[in-house]
């Protein structure tokens, strides 16, 4: 028992990625409000980057500078790309938010089984 605590306590990270990946996966699928599905869709994306970021950080590494003293580097490639997919994530939240205005105005609800039930009965 002591052992698996152990190990639970050296991979949290992965704990916490994975409970958010779960969750915003869960809110994507089981909710018909479309605000909600978006919130989903941000916190899946978060537990993407922690995924990401968190094994790229190399403990007693440094910043990759020519210095003979320094003998560990830690890769700084992982944390841009992550840097560029932030920037994607906003752009399609920001999308994803202009078209529920859309949607609202057009249909005059943001919840999805009303959106089906005014599409089937025209």
């Amino acid at each position: 028992m002591r052992d698996a605590i152990l190990r639970f306590a050296e991979h949290y990270n992965y704990v916490v990625t994975i409970f958010l990946m779960v969750a915003g996966l869960f809110i994507v699928i089981a909710r018909g409000n479309m605000i909600k599905k978006l919130i989903g869709l941000s916190v899946f994306q978060t537990s993407v980057y922690l995924l990401y970021v968190g094994p790229s950080k190399i403990i007693g590494g440094t910043a990759p500078i020519l210095d003979p003293a320094f003998k560990v580097y830690t890769n700084p490639l992982p944390h841009v790309l992550i840097l560029t997919a932030i920037v994607v994530g906003v752009a399609v939240l920001s999308l994803g938010l202009a078209l529920v205005v859309r949607i609202k105005e057009a249909y005059g609800t943001i919840e999805e089984d009303e959106i089906f039930a005014q599409e089937t009965d025209e």
